[in-house]
């Protein structure tokens, strides 16, 4: 199933976790099975070394070996990968995104600074240097929640003109923002859902996708919804996104991806625990995860 409508990347793509084995390193063979067992479940593209990848933990040489780990089972399965290149730092950005470029990454994640929080203008002059200096797509995510800052509608509009910026993961929450982009941005230009709980009202407004967390286990799922609405089955749609609220909102109980990591481990699929500064969830926490996950028929292959 892959009618994306023109669109480079396909419309469910996975932000996928980084395995991590016993001693903390990365396990590239797991995340190999991994990026398999996800399109294996209806994914399309992964989003590597995203937020939900643990990027900023990554050292350069971790994500790129990552980049290369992934891209091996993407291209034998039609797959797309999207690689979290950009941070903070605009010149190490361009220098990262040209090497993801040059190992054959679909695409970039081109995430909102943190920390230093640049004023409008600001963010389009550090991502328009990104796209200027890689001839691979870009794709913006804006997520105030963790930037502490949101890119509004009328900068991603303006860098929607750039010509390989092709799309945004809007992570706002905020459906007047996101209707705003589609209404404004130039043609040619997606807005994928950043949070799996507005993926339906995203598409309602003329959104293209989402970059999920929750396609770890109910990708299948996901993508039924998505094209039962493109389709005209609105009231399937809606009923199967009511019915994965409840394993949504466990995703998110604490900082992602303690969660959807807890939940892979526990249905047999073992990635690991987070990095430090994130840390495994308390025992309560643990409880409530496992307690809604049983109520779920899992489309991943364990």
């Amino acid at each position: 199933m892959n009618r994306n409508g023109g669109a480079p990347f396909g419309r469910v793509l996975t932000a996928m976790v980084t395995p991590f084995d016993s001693d903390g390193a990365v396990d590239y063979a797991q995340a190999a099975r991994l990026a398999q067992a996800l399109i294996d479940s209806g994914t399309e593209g992964l989003v590597v070394t995203g937020t939900t990848g643990e990027g900023p933990t990554l050292t350069a040489e971790e994500k790129l070996r990552l980049y290369s780990t992934v891209l091996d089972v993407a291209k034998r399965n039609n797959a797309h990968v999207i690689a979290g290149t950009t941070t903070y730092n605009t010149a190490e950005s361009i220098e990262l995104s040209r090497e993801a470029e040059r190992l054959g990454a679909h695409g970039i994640l081109m995430t909102v600074p943190y920390y230093n929080k640049p004023p409008q203008d600001s963010l389009y002059r550090h991502f328009a240097a990104i796209a200027e200096a890689i001839g691979i797509p870009g794709l913006l995510y804006n997520v105030p929640s963790r930037t502490a800052l949101n890119m509004t509608a009328a900068t991603t509009a303006r860098l929607s003109y750039v010509d390989n910026i092709i799309g945004v993961k809007e992570a706002s929450a905020d459906l007047a923002q996101i209707a705003h982009i589609i209404e404004t941005a130039n043609d040619g230009f997606y807005v994928w859902s950043g949070n799996d709980a507005d993926t339906l009202p995203t598409l309602a407004v003329g959104g293209y996708g989402v970059v999920s967390v929750a396609s770890h286990l109910v990708g299948k799922q996901i993508q039924r919804k998505i094209y039962a609405f493109l389709d005209g089955a609105r009231d399937e749609a809606a009923a199967i996104h009511r019915r994965l609220l409840p394993l949504i909102d466990a995703l998110f109980l604490v900082s992602n991806p303690i969660p959807v990591k807890h939940m892979l481990n526990t249905i047999g699929f073992d990635v690991g625990s987070p990095r430090l500064p994130l840390t495994e969830a308390d025992d309560a926490t643990r409880a409530r995860i496992e307690e809604t996950l049983e109520r779920y028929e899992v489309d991943l292959p364990v």
